[in-house]
């Protein structure tokens, strides 16, 4: 893959992928800062901040930046997540430029009026009820991570808590801003119909003359090893129980990273993952049942396996249901047909992806901004091919033990709630 990197004076990091096939370009711009680098108390701060960043700057009124891709034929948006946050503009090739002088323009210049603030603000606690205090399923998941994680801030949610996000201000939400929105804490991608030798010219008229300040240290977190099983129940009005369990796990970049890729989809790849072929269709215990190796996180951080329970079945049998299927990769080596279907459903869903400019443009931004490399996204599929049977339960037998696993189960009480569904992930917008 032709990507290339450059660096400019000010420690911009600029990633390119010329893409001549549709006449679009993508111009994203990530931070590298996210909910981890917020302090107890000033949770929220990079989720709130995300959503200021379209108030306006000195030179663009507030909502201007959204108006003018929209003018110009394009689309943009952002979103937090723990490690990054980013922002992007999908655009015609021919006006690439907006999208570069509208991101240097509010990497530098944002304005933040105190009543612009306390409407995102408003906004924010808007959202955070919707999606979490008043969905029963997210408040479990919120509360499972914060019970995973006693050191790294992995267990702070991403949109904040609720007193933290009431009592955040304008000298907060500045001081984040000016800490860590700075030339040499971000990457900028741009993928699409472009020549890369004209496109570095302009990037360094856009951005070649942004300040960067003295460098702050940055924050390191490293979370004890669970040596004990957690447990997190949640009463709340909900029409259905539900299960979430959370095991502590490395990134993808270790030896058993693509051993816990691969089991991952064993047990939730669609229709033939285990979890669907025998707790929701065989055993009918569940209504679904999905997994989810979190390995592309730039420190350690879980992988997950959860259920939604059949009205006629027990929280207790489902997660003896989902404990039974975990425990079996790490004792009984796959046939080598339902392995082959794993590595093959996983290659497929990343060269099918490869299609996007917009999907390969966030792969990269994820990759630079969390200190990885196109390498990286090269060697998954080799990975991924050399997984063996025997792999797969060495890193389950290691990694996916109960004293490592904080188990949530979510209990029904009086009161109407929205049909359960599969816990939403990714990041915040």
């Amino acid at each position: 893959m032709p990507v290339q990197l450059h660096r400019l004076a000010n420690g911009l990091r600029v990633v390119t992928l010329e893409a001549h096939a549709t006449p679009i370009a993508v111009v994203q711009i990530w931070y590298h800062v996210g909910s981890k680098d917020e302090v107890p108390g000033k949770t929220g701060l990079a989720h709130l901040l995300e959503h200021s960043m379209f108030n306006g700057t000195r030179r663009h009124g507030p909502g201007e930046h959204s108006r003018l891709v929209a003018r110009a034929g394009g689309d943009d948006n952002a979103f937090t997540s723990f490690d990054y946050t980013a922002y992007f503009e999908k655009l015609p090739a021919a006006r690439l430029d907006l999208g570069l002088e509208l991101e240097a323009d509010r990497m530098r210049n944002l304005l933040l009026g105190p009543e612009e603030f306390a409407r995102e603000r408003r906004v924010v606690q808007e959202e955070r009820r919707m999606r979490t205090e008043d969905d029963p399923e997210s408040a479990l998941v919120e509360q499972v991570r914060a019970a995973s994680f006693l050191a790294h801030p992995y267990g702070q949610p991403v949109i904040g808590w609720m007193g933290d996000i009431a009592g955040l201000t304008v000298a907060d939400l500045r001081a984040f801003y000016d800490r860590y929105y700075r030339p040499d804490n971000a990457v900028l991608v741009v993928v699409g119909d472009f020549r890369t030798a004209d496109l570095l010219a302009r990037v360094e008229r856009a951005f070649g003359a942004i300040h960067t300040p003295p460098t702050p240290r940055r924050r390191r977190f490293h979370e004890p090893e669970q040596r004990g099983a957690r447990r997190v129940t949640l009463r709340r009005p909900a029409k259905l129980p539900f299960v979430y369990t959370a095991y502590h796990v490395p990134t993808f970049e270790a030896a058993d990273g693509p051993a816990l890729e691969v089991a991952a989809q064993l047990l939730a790849g669609g229709k033939s993952g285990r979890l669907n072929r025998v707790v929701v269709e065989a055993r009918r215990i569940a209504l679904y049942a999905g997994a989810a190796y979190d390995g592309d996180a730039e420190d350690p951080a879980l992988f997950t396996v959860y259920a939604g329970v059949q009205p006629d079945h027990t929280p207790e049998e489902a997660e003896a249901a989902l404990a039974e299927q975990v425990a079996r990769l790490g004792r009984e080596p796959v046939g080598a047909r339902e392995l082959a279907r794993a590595k093959t459903q996983l290659e497929a869903a990343f060269l099918f992806a490869q299609d996007s400019p917009f999907y390969l443009a966030t792969t990269l931004g994820r990759l630079y901004t969390t200190g990885r490399t196109v390498r990286d996204l090269e060697a998954y599929v080799p990975r991924v091919r050399a997984v063996t049977a025997a792999q797969v339960v060495e890193a389950a037998a290691r990694y996916l033990r109960p004293e490592r696993c904080t188990t949530g189960v979510l209990l029904p009480e009086a009161g109407a709630a929205p049909p359960p569904a599969p816990p939403a992930g990714g990041p915040v917008r």
